[in-house]
């Protein structure tokens, strides 16, 4: 007879371990076991943002999403890519940046040439 009945335990109440009681985004936790077996909440930290580029607004690779005061924390390396613009631009645009920088260049280049060859025709 006492091997059928179990001794059913009730289910171990939660508390807050702060005084936020709402269900917001900061105070999302997981529920963990101690090595004592007791069953407490864990606090989650905030998702940190993948950097965008400025111009077309997509994620740039390469870059560690981190809150501000961890990307304070980071070394250089984390937070931007070698190359001009990087961790500010993505590739793309750093390409057509350069491409429209030649291009007016040459544009320049060619309006001088023109512009002297028009005053060696008047002369």
């Amino acid at each position: 007879l006492f091997n059928l009945v179990k001794k059913v335990n009730m289910v171990q109440r939660l508390t807050f371990r702060r005084r936020l009681t709402y269900n917001t985004q900061s105070n999302r936790r997981k529920i963990t076991k101690t090595p004592g077996g007791k069953l407490v909440y864990l606090y989650k930290k905030k998702l940190g943002s993948i950097p965008k580029c400025g111009d077309c607004k997509v994620k740039l690779h390469g870059i560690t999403p981190a809150r501000p005061k961890e990307l304070m924390a980071m070394s250089k390396r984390h937070k931007s890519v070698s190359r001009t613009y990087g961790g500010s631009r993505c590739h793309r645009c750093v390409r057509s940046r350069i491409v429209r920088a030649f291009l007016i260049e040459e544009q320049k280049i060619v309006a001088r040439v023109l512009k002297a060859q028009k005053e060696a025709t008047k002369k």
